[in-house]
């Protein structure tokens, strides 16, 4: 059974508020959890962010895989994650139009 970080919705309707949970990926996005380790709230300013950093890099550790938004939370919150997808983990996307850019100017001198 693969074990989740997510972010599981609280709050009143449009009044949204999260806590950051380890559950099985099987487990629907409210549905059953084992452990909470942190909550979210995007309507104050700044968004409040709380985690329980230690549970976090304990969950990480045995091979929990977090969501990318409760990636995201977790590095604002200053836990390391892994690598991110795309081009930062070094997959290969299309070019910027910076690099097209260097590559015409390039093959014109």
């Amino acid at each position: 059974m693969t074990v989740r970080i997510r972010l599981r919705r609280t709050g009143a309707k449009k009044q949204p508020s999260y806590r950051l949970v380890v559950t099985p990926s099987t487990a629907p996005r409210d549905g059953r959890f084992i452990e909470v380790i942190g909550h979210y709230n995007p309507l104050t300013e700044p968004p409040t962010i709380r985690v329980d950093v230690d549970k976090a890099r304990q969950w990480l550790k045995q091979g929990a895989q977090p969501t990318e938004a409760a990636a995201r939370i977790l590095r604002k919150a200053g836990v390391e994650t892994g690598p991110t997808k795309g081009r930062a983990a070094g997959q290969e996307g299309l070019p910027t139009p910076q690099e097209i850019e260097a590559e015409g100017s390039a093959e014109q001198e």
